[in-house]
């Protein structure tokens, strides 16, 4: 449904995003994660047409969005991360506007606005004007008249940014449903927990290149390993030096595949500093683990050669790493 294929934007001398090839199918929810200035927005603003690729082509529906933009965003909504919606006009008469701008007939867009809002919690204050409403209601406004045309591919980014969890909870079992019905969903966020909900393919985006993709769970096993960490009133004790502790540190994380045999072996270590311990935790796998993991040795890479490493390299060298969390 969503077709990117070579796609590389530079700013000068800044190379934004270098050679991704990305795909989502009907029914697919992609989750896009990266840090600030990884190339996300980049991404989205060249998938809805707004900017055009040094090279690439992009597909949304089997449309070239560089031939045919206007046909391929007909077939796309957006709901980027900073708020499109006009504060002097009411929730509905948003919704109208976005609507009639999309193509959605007069006839059917009442019906469309009305079963948006209630999908989505607006229904209550359709009257009420935008700069009225609480920051998470403007995010739920904002995705709405994204949804009002029926778009085949749904670009999604920050969606729950200010929203309660309640609506958290409601926008989320929207997407699910979205993508039920068809639609094929790309969610940028860095709220990682939402992406397990929404059991999404997710894609780590990092210096505008892709280091690793696959479901969520397939990362983790991947990637993330369990963590120890020990928490002290001052710098960890000299006698867990072998765990490569700085100086002043008072907090130590050991990545291990073990994690209640290490603990039980760092408490007989630590002897009588134990009465300085303040805090012991297990941490188990999951999606920040591996996130970060694959993140860190990206930037180590990077650093060692003086650039950016490739991304294969990356990746494997993350898989082998038991130090990156640390």
């Amino acid at each position: 449904m969503l077709e990117i294929q070579g796609l590389n934007k530079s700013y000068g001398d800044k190379q934004v995003l270098t050679g991704i090839d990305l795909t989502v199918a009907p029914g697919e929810v992609l989750g896009l994660l990266g840090p600030n200035g990884a190339g996300k927005t980049t991404m989205a603003e060249i998938t809805a047409g707004l900017i055009r690729p040094d090279s690439g082509t992009v597909r949304v529906a089997g449309i070239d969005m560089g031939a045919q933009p206007r046909v391929a965003r007909r077939q796309l909504g957006l709901a980027p991360q900073v708020l499109g919606v006009y504060p002097t006009l009411t929730a509905r008469e948003n919704m109208e506007f976005f609507g009639r701008l999309m193509g959605v007939g007069r006839t059917e867009l009442p019906g469309r606005i009305a079963e948006v809002a209630a999908r989505l919690g607006i229904t209550p204050f359709l009257n009420t004007r935008a700069h009225h409403l609480s920051g998470g209601q403007q995010r739920r406004l904002h995705t709405a008249v994204a949804l009002l045309h029926r778009p085949q591919v749904l670009w999604l980014d920050e969606p729950t940014v200010g929203a309660d969890v309640s609506a958290r909870q409601d926008l989320l079992g929207e997407v699910r449903d979205l993508a039920d019905q068809g639609a094929a969903v790309v969610y940028a966020t860095h709220y990682l927990p939402e992406l397990e909900v929404l059991g999404a393919r997710v894609v780590v985006l990092h210096h505008g290149r892709i280091l690793a993709t696959g479901l969520a769970s397939d990362l983790i096993r991947r990637y993330a390993k369990s963590a120890v960490s020990l928490e002290f009133s001052g710098p960890v004790p000299d006698r867990l030096s072998a765990y490569r502790v700085n100086a002043e540190a008072r907090q130590l994380r050991i990545p291990t595949d073990a994690p209640g045999q290490l603990l039980a072996q760092l408490f007989t270590a630590l002897g009588g500093e134990t009465e300085r311990l303040l805090s012991a935790e297990i941490h188990h796998p999951d999606l920040e683990n591996a996130y970060l993991a694959i993140v860190a040795e990206a930037d180590a890479e990077a650093e060692f050669t003086g650039g950016t490493a490739d991304s294969a390299d990356i990746a494997e060298s993350a898989k082998r790493s038991s130090d990156a969390l640390a």
